[in-house]
């Protein structure tokens, strides 16, 4: 497949971002001032422009991480936001000597919860989302979209921004079958912070429980929503993890 464009802004360490189901310019704005004392790597993921479309019918956790492990060679810390956390973790595990560290924002990993009635209904959700797209049922569609940060979809016709996330999400492959090896990542003890905005108990519950297995830091930003990134403490806060962190990291 032909390579996914990154691009690179900056000066110091690498911060790998991995974007999620909105594109990078959406996910990340809210970082930039960081680029004055960290290199930022930014990703498209498959099917988000200026990245090319994906192999199969849309975005594909598998494709995310064979295109993030041809970018672990510098040892970055890695960044990611929702869905691009499942590639993110694959990598991570199949790759542990090469990322210094993962800050995990929402990930959608609902096999860790999987008798939970909250998980369970995001996850139908966001099943019936991704597989029909603007053909979803009007009242799951605009569930999933408040849930996934989207704004005015209350009622009335959907905003341009949100029908385009609909459209670019819609032929993902689902985040059920993810299954990035957790345990691989904690026994080699890659330091991580696992964040969260305080907007849906479903990811609440994930967030924690993904904390736990990983034995990671545990914060809980609220004020943006599933974008956590955007809000006015996160870019501190995560200075002040990356600055923590040894390297190499020692068991």
């Amino acid at each position: 497949m032909a390579a996914i464009t990154v691009t690179r802004e900056g000066h110091g360490p690498e911060l790998l971002l991995v974007h999620g189901g909105a594109p990078s310019e959406r996910t990340w704005g809210a970082l930039r001032p960081l680029a004055s004392r960290w290199t930022l790597v930014t990703v498209y993921r498959r099917g988000y422009p200026p990245s090319p479309a994906p192999a199969g019918p849309g975005p594909d956790f598998d494709d995310d991480a064979a295109d993030l492990a041809g970018l672990l060679g510098s040892s970055p810390h890695v960044v990611a936001h929702s869905y691009g956390n499942l590639g993110t973790l694959l990598a991570a595990a199949q790759s542990p000597d090469h990322v210094r560290s993962l800050t995990l924002i929402e990930p959608p990993l609902y096999y860790v919860l999987p008798d939970d009635p909250e998980v369970a209904r995001l996850r139908q959700l966001s099943s019936a989302v991704l597989s029909r797209g603007l053909d979803a049922d009007p009242e799951m569609l605009r569930d999933f979209l408040r849930i996934a940060g989207n704004q005015g979809v209350d009622d009335g016709p959907l905003p341009e921004n949100a029908l385009r996330a609909v459209r670019l999400a819609q032929g993902t492959r689902p985040p059920d079958g993810a299954r990035p090896r957790l345990e691989a990542i904690r026994s080699h003890g890659i330091p991580t912070l696992v964040a969260s905005g305080g907007h849906s108990e479903a990811l609440e519950r994930i967030c924690d429980a993904v904390a736990a297995e990983l034995a990671a830091e545990r914060i809980v930003i609220g004020g943006a929503g599933h974008f956590v990134a955007d809000a006015p403490a996160f870019g501190p806060r995560l200075e002040r993890f990356l600055a923590a962190t040894t390297w190499p990291k020692r068991r």
